[in-house]
């Protein structure tokens, strides 16, 4: 068995980023990945302006009790004259300042009657007025190649006057579950059989990584039924994730089919708790991970093993997201011969300290905790993990993402 660390390096090499881009409008972009690095094309602000409703005026002109006569009147977005000496300009949040005017006074310090202004606070020069391009200057870097594009980014994608952006194409990911137990959810079954839900829940966390689940099949356990599946997931996928059959039953078909199709097979069997059956192979060039059976097995497989690699296909900067060190809170001390990642609710004490609460139901097979677990804490291999004592935290929604 491969260690974890070694085994998940290992997967997140297994392919190269794929090179197919396409250019999508700004408003869909959310969740795409950037594919060219972007510099700023135009200053923000464009040009000095009011950072609040007041009077711009020339500092230099300015006497302590003198009022000054109003020139004008300039909202935002129009184009105001430039300022004769002695005089100040009506301006509002957003106003450009006039030319010659360098200082800005709030409403709440002025008052004006008559066609005249007089402040009532001492003025330092240049207050209140936000400088062209201090916020962005033209040619400066804003994002780099391989961003996960966010809100954040569309905001300021846009106010750059872009409406439309390159991206990397989604990744094509296509699912296989085995086994002659399932039956799809909607369908009739008999006591020996179970729902299928590895492949709904597969299928959203592809998708919920930006990735499209482009074919989810399910095949029976036989040599046949296994071998077409592939052939048809491998013919339309950039990644083929299968589930099942990967360990050493009889009915474990899994590894002498992909060998069959010319699988070269680089990976196969890792020393975590669960998740032990899993393995990497690659036919034609295209890489397909084999996870456990069971879903606790799968989702702590996809989480921490299978996302490097998704990010890697899709383009991403960042391959591997944060992991974080917290208190775990447990009532005996925990130690096991392979790494263990415990289902968990992230918490925080009476006293705001973070902690990690794990669920007593951590069977591979037990779906009920999933839902409510914010994250998987990681148990070293062979080390004795006491109450309180601070482990690895992979945080679902920087993991899932």
């Amino acid at each position: 068995m491969l260690d974890f660390a070694h085994a998940q390096q290992r997967l997140a090499d297994g392919a190269a980023a794929l090179t197919q881009t396409e250019t999508v409008p700004l408003m869909a972009a959310t969740g795409r990945i950037l594919a060219k690095a972007l510099v700023a094309g135009v200053d923000l602000p464009p040009g000095d302006n009011s950072a609040m409703d007041g009077y711009a005026l020339r500092f230099a002109d300015y006497r302590d009790g003198q009022p000054m006569p109003v020139q004008q009147k300039a909202y935002a977005g129009e184009m105001p004259q430039a300022l004769v000496a002695g005089q100040a300009t009506r301006v509002f949040t957003g106003s450009l300042v006039p030319a010659g005017a360098d200082t800005v006074v709030m409403q709440e310090y002025a008052r004006e009657q008559d066609g005249q202004v007089e402040f009532l606070e001492t003025l330092r020069p240049r207050q209140h007025v936000r400088l062209k391009g201090e916020d962005i200057s033209i040619g400066q870097a804003l994002l780099a190649a391989g961003t996960l594009l966010e809100p954040t980014h569309i905001a300021l994608l846009a106010s750059q006057g872009l409406d439309r952006i390159e991206v990397f194409s989604r990744l094509r990911i296509g699912i296989l579950t085995t086994g002659d137990e399932l039956v799809s959810p909607g369908q009739p079954r008999d006591v020996q059989q179970i729902y299928n839900s590895n492949a709904a829940l597969l299928a959203a966390l592809v998708e919920g990584m930006g990735a499209q689940a482009t074919r989810v099949l399910h095949a029976r356990d036989d040599l046949d039924s296994l071998r077409s599946a592939f052939r048809t997931l491998l013919s339309d996928c950039d990644l083929v994730l299968s589930v099942g059959g990967v360990s050493v039953g009889e009915r474990d078909l899994v590894k002498p089919v992909l060998e069959s199709l010319g699988g070269d097979l680089t990976l196969w069997k890792v020393r975590m708790k669960p998740g032990k059956p899993m393995a990497l192979a690659h036919v034609g060039g295209k890489p397909v991970v084999c996870l456990p059976g069971n879903p606790g097995s799968v989702f702590a497989v996809f989480t921490v093993m299978v996302t490097p690699l998704i990010r890697r296909m899709q383009g991403r900067a960042q391959v591997f997201a944060l992991v974080s060190r917290i208190p775990l809170r447990t009532r005996q001390t925990l130690e096991e011969g392979r790494e263990v990642f415990l289902r968990v609710q992230y918490s925080l004490n009476p006293e705001g300290i973070a902690e990690l609460i794990p669920y007593g139901s951590q069977g591979a097979g037990n779906v009920s905790t999933m839902p409510a677990a914010s994250g998987l804490a990681r148990l070293a291999a062979g080390v004795a993990v006491n109450d309180g004592d601070r482990v690895a935290y992979y945080d679902l929604q920087r993991w899932l993402a």
